[in-house]
């Protein structure tokens, strides 16, 4: 029997209006039938945090999208959040090459934790392509519907916001968003902040000032990337039931 969710979960009040739909369809029903049939495994990120990055960015205050691909799979380290790690956890080689990137670009000191959700609540969208994760088994959740799911997340904001920035970083991302309308949004593309890629088209990819300089010529406040040295440890609380309903 496919599990069946009882109530849409709730992602926020204006994400829901573009992507409840998602939840009625059978491949999301799929999805979670088969994340269902893993509950003896180790699934990263906690259950509650599958859907932070809407949670933490609301639809109408997206401003900025940095696009992942998978979660972390290490115990610990995936929050919701892409490239972000909660506070405590070691920074992962390839956000520790993106603040030497924000280092060159801006001028900013080496932040001593990876918890950017400073970033999502001043509207950076930090989203991966597939939601969830096998402790240990990179890719092991790809394929299954959450492509199609953040697809649909980003065909809304591209379509119905304008003036947008997409980062787009390595050949996976870049795939990914080839469908943005670049007359409506800026789209900046460079090689991943992974340690094996950075050195060929990220390190001088200026992409945050490059951000900072479209939204204020489109009349838009600019990030601080500056993260501060503390912060409360954020869990979105989404809400939904994965039972399978009575007969």
């Amino acid at each position: 029997m496919l599990l069946h969710v009882k109530s849409t979960p709730h992602i926020s009040a204006s994400w829901d209006r573009y992507l409840a739909g998602e939840f009625e369809l059978p491949y999301m029903q799929e999805l979670f039938a088969f994340l269902q049939s893993q509950e003896s495994a180790r699934i990263y990120p906690a259950r509650e945090n599958w859907f932070a990055a809407f949670e933490q960015t609301p639809f109408d205050d997206v401003r900025v999208v940095i696009l992942g691909q998978d979660p972390y799979h290490g115990p610990g380290q995936a929050h919701g959040l892409s490239f972000s790690v909660p506070f405590g956890e070691k920074v992962p080689p390839s956000l520790r090459n993106i603040y030497k990137e924000l280092n060159s670009d801006l001028g900013m000191g080496t932040p001593e934790h990876g918890c950017l959700t400073s970033w999502a609540k001043q509207g950076v969208l930090l989203l991966n392509a597939t939601l969830t994760v096998e402790e240990k088994t990179p890719g092991s959740h790809q394929n299954r519907g959450w492509e199609q799911f953040t697809d649909a997340a980003i065909e809304a904001l591209n379509t119905h916001r304008q003036n947008l920035v997409f980062m787009l970083w390595g050949k996976y991302a870049q795939d990914k968003g080839a469908g943005i309308d670049t007359s409506r949004h800026l789209v900046l593309e460079a090689r991943h902040p992974s340690p094996f890629s950075a050195y060929r088209g990220f390190f001088g990819c200026q992409h945050f000032s490059k951000t900072n300089a479209y939204l204020e010529a489109h009349q838009q406040q600019a990030i601080d990337w500056r993260l501060p040295d503390a912060l409360p440890n954020p869990k979105a609380q989404i809400g939904f039931d994965f039972s399978t309903p009575s007969p």
